[in-house]
C-alpha cells in the first residue's frame, strides 16, 4: 500500500517547520525542527484518519505526488 506524501518546508513567518498531507485536507502540524515536525504530522494524520472513520467520512486514497515525480 502506498502512503500518504508529506511536505516539509521551512516557514520564515513562524519562524519553524510546517509538515503537511495534502491528501489529507487540513492534515498539517509545526515543529521547530524537521523532524520534530514530521512527528507531530504523524499524529495529526493518526488523529485525522481516526476521526474520519469514526464520523463515517470517506478517506481518499494516496494520490498526490509532487510535480517532480509525475510522468509525462
Amino acid at each position: 500500500m502506498k502512503d500518504y506524501h508529506i511536505n516539509l518546508f521551512y516557514s520564515e513567518e513562524d519562524e519553524g517547520y510546517i509538515a503537511d498531507i495534502p491528501d489529507l485536507k487540513y492534515c498539517s502540524a509545526f515543529g521547530r525542527t524537521p523532524s520534530e515536525a514530521l512527528e507531530e504530522v504523524l499524529k495529526a494524520k493518526q488523529a485525522w484518519l481516526e476521526a474520519a472513520r469514526a464520523n463515517g467520512k470517506p478517506i481518499p486514497a494516496p494520490r498526490y505526488r509532487p510535480a517532480i515525480y509525475k510522468v509525462a
